[in-house]
């Protein structure tokens, strides 16, 4: 089969594709027939070697995908071959074949894309864990989403309307903030204008945002806290801005504000119950129609480098897909 293999690490156009040996399902596993794979910005880190963990060389990038079981070891239940499935595993999703525990997958609604399964998992996961177990967002309450138009963005967005807020999206170009309107923001800024936080105060009402999410860092977080409503809460999210911004203290103190983060890879090992709730509520979203993943851009396999490097320069709007299989 063809798979993007990482044998040092290294930037992505260093990288390619490589003929290898097809898995065989061992025991309590299933192998999926990969139709496609969403890039995100870990996936990044970690084919550079720059993520806090490193994958043991050599390994196949990509944690989410979607796909049709073609292989199932004799002990699993409830999962057949020809299921249309999507799922998350740590690491190779860029490949024709995957591997996995039965408890990787679940089942595709009827009516969704593969394209739209892959991109699903991992940024509404995270946007309902922020925002729902952690940030305590509530209906009629204002949220301010950094990084609009990216993928956790674009879903913390849907995520938001559903739980009932007002959300005001932040992005940093005129392409971006109509992107984040158009899947609900109620109202937009540009973080990149020296007053971006008067316009804040003026979309808020002068109250300021209750909960803040963040996928950004950089000064802009910061700048943002500085405006967040008594008692509200900034969930951190990540650094795609490649900075760690430092707050000072008084900050906190001075807004009641809590700073609280979030790491969507722990969520299951740390709290699976809080996992379960989320997956059930984003599963019957799904299924009632209320919420369709976002797709940015459709790669072929070929041009994985191409989605890759949108996802990195932080021009993409929305998700970035690799197409693997029809």
């Amino acid at each position: 089969m063809k798979a993007v293999v990482v044998e040092q690490y290294a930037p992505i156009d260093q990288i390619g594709l490589r003929e290898i040996g097809t898995p065989e399902p061992g025991p309590g596993q299933i192998r999926v027939r990969v139709h496609a794979a969403s890039i995100g910005f870990v996936d990044g880190l970690k084919v550079g070697g720059r993520y806090q963990t490193k994958d043991a060389l050599p390994f196949t990038p990509g944690a989410e995908f979607a796909g049709v079981v073609d292989a199932v070891a004799g002990d699993v239940a409830d999962i057949a071959p020809g299921m249309r499935v999507m799922g998350a595993a740590r690491s190779g999703a860029l490949a024709e074949h995957i591997v996995v525990p039965p408890d990787a997958v679940e089942i595709m609604p009827d009516g969704l894309s593969m394209e739209a399964a892959a991109a699903f998992r991992t940024n509404y996961l995270t946007a309902l864990y922020a925002l729902g177990e952690r940030g305590s967002l509530k209906a009629g309450e204002q949220l301010l989403v950094l990084g609009a138009a990216g993928g956790t963005g674009i879903a913390a967005i849907q995520v938001g309307k559903l739980l009932g807020a007002r959300v005001v999206a932040a992005a940093s170009t005129e392409e971006k903030r109509h992107f984040a309107a158009s899947f609900g923001a109620d109202a937009v800024v540009d973080y990149t204008r020296p007053d971006w936080r008067d316009a804040l105060k003026d979309a808020t009402g002068g109250h300021g945002p209750d909960v803040i999410f963040d996928p950004v860092g950089g000064e802009v977080s910061l700048q943002a806290f500085r405006s967040i409503a008594w008692n509200g809460r900034h969930v951190v999210v990540g650094f795609a801005a490649g900075s760690i911004p430092a707050l000072p203290f008084n900050l906190p103190l001075l807004k009641g504000g809590l700073l609280i983060g979030v790491d969507a890879a722990q969520i299951a090992r740390r709290e699976p119950e809080a996992q379960a709730r989320v997956m059930t509520q984003l599963s019957a979203w799904l299924n009632d129609g209320r919420l369709t993943p976002v797709v940015g851009k459709v790669f072929a396999f070929e041009d994985f480098r191409a989605a890759f490097t949108t996802m990195q320069t932080r021009a993409a709007l929305g998700k970035m897909v690799v197409r693997i299989g029809s």
